[in-house]
């Protein structure tokens, strides 16, 4: 038995164990478990299948009509309307809309920008000519509907602001760059789950998607959620992301394809490609707009994977499927250390895993086919994630999707001894229900999540 396995064979007993007074009262460290004190919530939640819609606290629109943001107390809705303007039209509409909506904007996503170019550089000097060669590189690379768009978003709220310059105003090139983040920068943890319609209640699939990414030093993007539907008929969209962020982070279709961004990496970092590289982020969105299916995208992303810039996993779902897109860059694969793989529920998993429920996904950040990067063995933060998932799924039998919104409210997200599933550092938690077709979102509002987060309906998926 090799140590992966001896270390996965000590968590699945300890966690079994604990089930029966409740999980996650040991922690994972490089030792190996020990005990802290009880990690869970207080009170289980009293979650329900329903979620409430806000109160609409104000509205703002273009003079041309091609972008409408609504204030709700935890998050803005916006409109976009593709299907009357031109991608450059919109692209001015909705910085024009911000600008309106929230008239401090550039102050919060400049420092946060910052932040995230500073942790590219791990704290050494900016070379700033090296970065904007990367992401004018990238941004050449991107779909020329999309780039219209970001580029005409990026004039309008720049107002002829150029170069890189820390001083609480976006220009041009840094309202690039907020796009490219994912894709240049780069994003941290999260995780999802996926239950088909065989262990669910009403015999629909439910996915979750929960994402984990820095929220500001000052928790900036809290403050700026959004939900934006694309109008673009038969192409439209939902996105859930931040105001002004055009690239996709967590998706849905109006025919309920939902495809979430989980960061992967390299074992033993390998240097970062960007010269004739793609920005996956935005294949997403062309993918989200042209297939009705998960099975479809998913091979479509899968094989366009190897010219991305970071090994990343993807979420990809509808009613029918759930897939895990194991996406490794042509530079890893070439050296050997992983191939592209479509994961689902019947997926062999590499030694050590074990996953107990049929017709359930789970996804980390590390691959989990077996044969592919192991990133796993000596990560016992991720093996502890993914032992959790594991005895908690197994745990609920039929799912609701109450019981979906309880997996993300065992724990008490204020903690630094063990790796959570649901993280002080959560940004949002989405579920969507293929029964009703409504999209249940949780947004961190204030310095970091909640420990029992709560849920608002942010629309349904096949509305258009």
């Amino acid at each position: 038995m090799n140590k992966f396995k001896k270390n996965m064979s000590l968590l699945c007993a300890g966690v079994m164990m604990l089930s029966l007074c409740g999980c996650s009262s040991q922690a994972v460290t490089p030792t190996g478990l020990v005990k802290v004190g009880s990690l869970n919530v207080e009170t289980a939640p009293e979650y329900t299948n329903e979620s409430p819609t806000e109160t609409m606290m104000g509205s703002w629109s273009s003079e041309n009509g091609l972008c409408t943001i609504v204030k709700f107390p935890t998050y803005y809705d916006v409109t976009l309307d593709y299907e009357n303007g031109s991608p450059a039209e919109v692209g001015v509409a909705y910085a024009e809309t911000i600008l309106k909506a929230v008239p401090d904007y550039e102050e919060l996503f400049e420092p946060y920008l910052y932040e995230n170019i500073s942790c590219l550089f791990g704290g050494r000097d900016i070379n700033y000519e090296a970065l904007e060669r990367r992401i004018t590189t990238l941004e050449a690379s991107i779909r020329d509907e999309y780039r219209e768009e970001i580029e005409s978003f990026a004039r309008t709220i720049s107002a002829g602001e150029e170069g890189y310059s820390e001083d609480g105003k976006l220009s041009y090139i840094e309202a690039i760059t907020m796009q490219l983040i994912p894709d240049a920068l780069r994003p941290t943890a999260c995780s999802a789950l996926s239950v088909g319609g065989s262990i669910t209640e009403s015999g629909h699939r439910i996915s979750l998607r929960n994402l984990e990414w820095n929220l500001g030093s000052a928790s900036q993007m809290t403050m700026i959620h959004s939900v934006a539907h694309m109008k673009k008929g038969d192409r439209s969209l939902t996105s859930i992301a931040m105001l002004g962020l055009l690239d996709m982070i967590t998706s849905v279709n109006d025919d309920g394809v939902l495809i979430g961004i989980l960061d992967v990496g390299t074992v033993n970092h390998m240097e970062f490609v960007y010269e004739g590289k793609k920005c996956y982020t935005f294949e997403i969105r062309y993918a989200l707009e042209e297939f009705d299916n998960a099975r479809d995208a998913a091979e479509f992303l899968s094989g366009e994977c190897q010219d991305f810039t970071w090994c990343n996993n993807l979420l990809v779902s509808d009613d029918k499927d759930a897939f895990c897109c194991e996406n490794p860059t042509r530079e890893v694969v070439e050296a050997g250390r992983a191939i592209p793989v479509i994961r689902d529920v019947n997926s062999p998993l590499m030694e050590g895993l074990v996953w107990d429920t049929p017709d359930a996904l789970c996804i980390l950040n590390s691959f989990a086919t077996v044969g592919n990067q192991d990133g796993f063995t000596g990560n016992l933060g991720e093996t502890n994630r993914f032992v959790k998932y594991n005895n908690w799924v197994k745990e609920i039998g039929l799912f609701s999707v109450a019981d979906m919104k309880g997996i993300m409210a065992r724990e008490v997200v204020d903690q630094h001894e063990v790796v959570n599933v649901h993280s002080s550092g959560t940004v949002h938690t989405v579920i969507v229900d293929y029964a009703t077709g409504d999209i249940h979102v949780a947004f961190t509002y204030g310095k970091c999540a909640d420990d029992v987060p709560e849920y608002v309906l942010v629309g349904n998926y096949g509305d258009k």
